[in-house]
């Protein structure tokens, strides 16, 4: 049975479930004045050029340096498995493609494959080592949500209900992980991406202060099934969404 939170056995999250985001940023020091602010988020030194952000003394996210500045700067979801490198065979078998092949991350955190979908969405797998993935999610400043915009979304729910069917759509699932047409939201011509959603108070106050530190609203707010959703980037532009839950129901 699927269980959309940690393992009860501690060591990690059910397979495909959203356990982690990082960004690959051009400059990790601004990505900290700059995340800091919005989210509330504090940093710790991890590996290499990498940093956690914390929120509350647990960690929620990554921030690491582009290897090639070439590449954009971008928010990456990674989802849980227990054998990244069975789950990527079992990707490239189903029309997917393995970008990057699962290899060890820092002193034993874990294995990170990185891969796409039949039709060209880039995300991640994680196999847990010492680092399970999110200490904090669900939570204001933590990840909510990860939304993939895709252009065939039967296709799509296919491809992952293959890949994930108890963590998507088992008797016991609550997936945080949705799908829908590129067109709903973007232009026709946008390629076929996920987008990763933090959790906000306020929409209209965090867009204010993503203005103020020099991002930019993508896609001003709309309303969702599971909230309302801003998409903007960063001052280095990397896209990313603003989530505001609509309160819940009080019971009588």
């Amino acid at each position: 049975m699927a269980e959309n939170r940690a393992s009860a056995n501690g060591t990690g999250y059910t397979e495909g479930v959203p356990c982690w985001v990082d960004a690959q940023l051009s400059d990790v020091a601004a990505g900290r004045r700059f995340y800091g602010e919005v989210f509330g988020w504090d940093f710790e030194e991890a590996y290499d050029s990498t940093v956690w952000a914390r929120l509350k003394g647990e960690r929620v996210a990554a921030l690491a340096r582009k290897t090639d500045g070439r590449l954009p700067s971008v928010w990456t979801v990674y989802f849980a498995t227990p054998d990244a490198r069975a789950l990527a065979e079992r990707i490239r078998g189903a029309g997917g493609q393995v970008v990057v092949p699962p290899v060890p991350i820092g002193p034993g955190l874990g294995d990170a494959a990185l891969v796409t979908d039949p039709e060209g969405a880039v995300f991640a797998l994680w196999q847990a080592g010492s680092h399970p993935g999110f200490g904090r999610r669900h939570e204001i400043g933590t990840f909510a949500w990860a939304q993939l915009y895709a252009r065939d979304t039967e296709a799509a729910n296919a491809f992952y209900g293959g890949l994930f069917e108890d963590a998507l759509f088992g008797p016991d699932a609550k997936p945080d992980f949705g799908r829908a047409a590129v067109s709903e939201v973007f232009s026709e011509m946008m390629p076929p991406h996920f987008v990763v959603h933090f959790r906000v108070a306020s929409c209209e106050e965090a867009l204010g202060t993503v203005n103020r530190l020099g991002g930019r609203v993508q896609v001003p707010p709309f309303e969702t099934s599971y909230g309302t959703v801003a998409v903007v980037s960063d001052d280095q532009g990397a896209s990313f969404a603003v989530l505001e839950r609509r309160a819940e129901p009080v019971e009588p």
